[in-house]
């Protein structure tokens, strides 16, 4: 028993979070406060880019910290806590899209852009240049959430397509949409 004694203050050296994540499932309170101050600021981070709106991503946050509070027992600790909690975050955006009826049943294709879309989003520039997070948060919310997913947090388009009960080929169809509207609006 010295041994697992010696082993355990090692062990929680060598991943500190680890070690917080073990506490809090414990029910340690303070733990997991200190869980959501290390991570909020990414937590929120993907919620803003996939929402687009600053009180949907806080709401969507707070949340996902509630989610995992009340999950907490469920992590398994096959992947990494940061990921699994950036996992409820992703299915706290997505489940309020779907709640609300703003998420379409059926999302547009690219060739089924609405007429003037390239029009209103030159027409919303300013003449200033716009960094990519802006432009972002200027596509449709179905192409913006798939492209987030795609090319900012590295899902593929499998992944994608189970998650939001899509075909494969409609998540492609929607990143080389936001592709195409992003590159308009930045040359724009």
């Amino acid at each position: 028993m010295a041994a697992v004694a010696l082993m355990k203050p090692a062990h929680q050296n060598a991943n500190p979070q680890a070690a917080l994540v073990a506490r809090a499932v414990g029910g340690d309170v303070g733990a997991f406060e200190e869980i959501y101050r290390a991570t909020v600021g990414k937590i929120y981070a993907v919620c803003l880019r996939m929402t687009a709106d600053r009180g949907i991503a806080e709401d969507c946050t707070q949340a996902a910290f509630v989610s995992a509070w009340q999950k907490l027992d469920r992590f398994e600790g096959r992947s990494a806590f940061s990921s699994w909690l950036h996992r409820i975050a992703v299915n706290e955006v997505l489940g309020r899209h779907r709640s609300e009826g703003r998420r379409r049943t059926h999302l547009e294709l690219v060739n089924e852009l609405p007429t003037g879309t390239d029009v209103d989003l030159q027409s919303r520039d300013t003449g200033t240049n716009m960094d990519l997070e802006d432009a972002l948060q200027t596509l449709p919310s179905g192409a913006r959430e798939i492209f987030v997913l795609y090319a900012v947090y590295g899902y593929t388009h499998k992944e994608i397509a189970d998650t939001l009960g899509l075909a494969v080929g409609t998540c492609k169809a929607q990143v080389h949409r936001a592709r195409k509207l992003l590159r308009a609006r930045l040359d724009a």
